[in-house]
Formats: structure tokens, C-alpha cells, sequence
């Protein structure tokens, strides 16, 4: 008889919408490979961008807060592993599952340290430079309690498995480094890619609830497009993202280049029409998703050192992390304009001949 997980979820996982229901499916593919039976529960209402988990052989069932409903559910599958999808997740539920299911395993995917995001953006909000005395906020409170009360929490950083054992002191025997779960590119994909000449225009993504995101774009919009528009005035940014607001739309801007086109259900093929991605977050946390993206779509990048963090390693970077905005600029415009740079930013996180 296969063992029970139950996945407890913020929302349903949206793979073409963000990073974080990437990395959800990543991690029920990795239990399916190991032979779990999967019940997904969440009391967020299903969006349209939703996957359809029914046809992976995913169970779905809708739960309530606060209701005693709960307690009947999870004593009718008596599940073996529970996945709190955020801390958030976990302070709702998870005393209730201690109670009813005590030999459970209980998992936290943290998605990323929100502590640490919240205390960057906070640094930005007094023009500061960040530090770590902005770590401790009330966010962080909730999330190392959190943490305690599992068994195991899912890390998908290096910088913030450091972060919680060296500032919050957190034993190491809690923390699992866990990334995204990605194949290997193989050099048939590879070679099926464009190249520099069959591409044009430079892309961002983002999910645009993401706070993160709307401030990169903004900044995009503000600091760092008019430089690379004046010297390159042919060129286009598109921005892509699903839930586009009406003040990010505002943002759009004909006569400057600068458009704003939502949500791509291919980001992909997308990713393989253009030259060069911006990534110009201020602030945030855990591992970004386009930036993956773009070194699976030969795409290089400028970036930020916080949209850098966590990403690299001891590897060479598809591309170039500036934080000083007209810096950022001659960068993305040197990629845009020199193959041989490009070439060679992309290469090394492709299979060589």
C-alpha cells in the first residue's frame, strides 16, 4: 500500500504563472517518483491559470479555516507526510494536524524566507543599505516558530539556509536544501535554440502579485530603460507576467518602447523570440524563476545581486549583476549589441559540442 501525502496549499500551483507553483510541482513530481498517493487540499478558490492536478493522478479537495470539517478530513486519510505550502499555511493548520495525525512527518516549504524579504524591502522604504538587524521583524517571529514546529523545512536557497543557521541559529537537522528540481538541458535542445541573430527586443517576467516584481518593473521603467532606449532606439522591452494591474498597465508606453503584454502561456517560446532579460529587483528573496527560465531558453541576462542571489554557485553567470542602474544599462546594451559577449554568457550553462 503506497504512503500518504497530503499537500496543504496556499493556492493551487500555477507553473505558467510563477516560480513558487513551479516549485510545487516539482516536488509532487519528485514524491510521485517515490511512489506517494498525493491529496492536494487548499481553501483558496481555483483560478483559471490553475494546472489541472486531476490529471497527473493528483487528488483535490477543498478545505475551510477555522472549521471543524478539517478535523474530519485529515482523520479520514491519516496521512503519512504533510507539505504546509508557507508559513503561513503552517500556523493555520498545522497544530490541528499535530493534534489529529501525531505520527505524521510535517514539511515546510518555505517558498523563501519571507522574513528576509520583508526586512529588504523595509531597507529600500528608508533608502538604507540592508543589514542583517532587518531580519528580525515580526514576520520572522512567525516563520522560525514555524520552522521549530516541523519536522523538516524545505530551503530552496544556500544564502538562506546560512541566513537561518548563522543569524537565527536554527539547528542544521531542520533545514533540507532543497532548489529547483530541473532536468539536464540536452545538446539536441540546445542546438534547436535561435540564435543571436533570429532574436530581437529585450523581457521581463513576473508574477505581478508579487510585490517584488512591480517594483522591478517600475524601476525598469524609470531608471534604467530611457539609457538603453537612447542608445538603442529600435529596440522594445516587453514585459510579461500574469494579474497585471491597471497601474502596471499605466506603465505602458508606445513612444518609448516600452510594453506592457501580461500573461504568455508559453513563456518558453516567448523567451526564444528575444535577446537579452532584465531582472532589475530591489528587493526580495529565494531563487528566480525567469532567470532559470532564461538560461533554459539561451537567453542572458542583467540582474541585480539580490535577483542573482542564491542562483550561481561557484559557476559563471548567463549574463552580468549590477546593482548601479546606468551600469545595469551599458551591460544589457552590450549583450543586446555584441555577439561574441553574448555567445559566450549563454554557453556555459548549455552542453558544449
Amino acid at each position: 500500500m503506497n504512503k500518504k501525502l497530503l499537500i496543504i496549499g496556499f493556492v493551487s500551483p500555477e507553473p505558467k504563472s510563477s516560480a513558487a507553483g513551479s516549485r510545487m510541482m516539482h516536488l509532487i513530481a519528485l514524491f510521485q517518483s517515490k511512489n506517494y498517493d498525493i491529496i492536494f487540499a487548499t481553501a483558496c478558490a481555483k483560478s483559471d491559470n490553475a494546472f489541472d492536478l486531476k490529471s497527473i493522478g493528483v487528488t483535490i479537495e477543498t478545505i475551510q479555516l477555522n472549521a471543524p470539517s478539517f478535523d474530519v478530513f485529515l482523520k479520514s486519510i491519516c496521512p503519512d507526510v504533510v507539505l504546509f505550502d508557507r508559513f503561513m499555511i503552517e500556523e493555520q493548520f498545522g497544530w490541528r494536524v499535530a493534534q489529529h495525525c501525531p505520527d505524521a512527518l510535517r514539511l515546510l516549504d518555505t517558498e523563501d524566507l519571507h522574513c528576509l524579504r520583508k526586512g529588504r524591502k523595509q531597507a529600500l522604504d528608508d533608502q538604507s543599505v540592508f543589514d542583517t538587524n532587518y531580519l528580525y521583524n515580526d514576520v520572522a517571529k512567525r516563520e522560525i516558530a514555524s520552522i521549530y514546529r516541523c519536522d523538516l523545512s524545505l530551503i530552496i536557497s544556500e544564502v538562506e539556509i546560512d541566513i537561518l543557521k548563522h543569524q537565527f541559529h536554527v539547528n542544521e537537522h531542520l533545514l533540507c536544501y532543497l532548489p529547483f528540481l530541473l532536468n539536464a538541458i540536452s545538446l539536441k535542445e540546445h542546438k534547436a535554440l535561435p540564435g543571436f541573430k533570429q532574436r530581437e527586443h529585450f523581457i521581463t517576467v513576473g508574477n505581478f502579485l508579487h510585490a517584488p516584481n512591480v517594483d522591478g518593473v517600475k524601476y525598469l521603467k524609470t531608471s534604467i530603460w530611457p539609457a538603453i532606449r537612447k542608445k538603442l532606439p529600435k529596440a522594445e522591452m516587453h514585459v510579461y507576467g500574469a494579474y497585471e494591474s491597471s497601474k502596471l498597465s499605466q506603465l505602458n508606453d508606445k513612444s518609448q518602447g516600452f510594453f506592457i503584454k501580461g500573461f504568455v502561456e508559453d513563456i518558453n517560446a516567448v523567451m526564444q523570440e528575444h535577446k537579452v532579460c532584465l531582472v532589475p529587483l530591489r528587493y526580495g528573496a529565494g531563487l528566480k524563476g525567469k532567470l532559470v527560465d532564461a538560461m533554459l531558453n539561451g537567453i542572458p541576462c542583467v540582474t541585480t545581486s539580490i535577483g542573482a542571489e542564491g542562483m550561481y554557485g561557484a559557476l559563471e553567470p548567463n549574463g552580468f549583476i549590477e546593482d548601479d542602474p546606468m551600469v545595469f544599462a551599458n551591460m544589457a546594451i552590450e549583450l543586446y549589441t555584441n555577439k561574441i559577449f553574448s555567445d559566450r554568457k549563454t554557453k556555459a550553462w548549455h552542453p558544449s559540442d
